[in-house]
């Protein structure tokens, strides 16, 4: 039977821990940060987990890792 391929892009967004959590970094971090709070551009720093309903999916498009 075939290897299965990586999603690429999944594996690129998404990085599975030791203890096979899932993290994921947060959305937004790229440009117009100026308007916001210092609150809100703290909170973006932080890794933070995926949703529950995704993680199955995730483990299936990254096999390997």
């Amino acid at each position: 039977m075939p290897k299965i391929k990586t999603h690429k892009a999944t594996a690129k967004r998404f990085s599975i821990t030791k203890t096979k959590k899932i993290k994921r970094r947060k959305a937004g971090q790229n440009h117009f940060n100026a308007r916001e709070s210092g609150n809100a551009t703290r909170k973006k720093r932080r890794d933070s987990s995926a949703h529950q309903s995704n993680i199955k999916t995730i483990k299936a498009l990254m096999p390997y890792n």
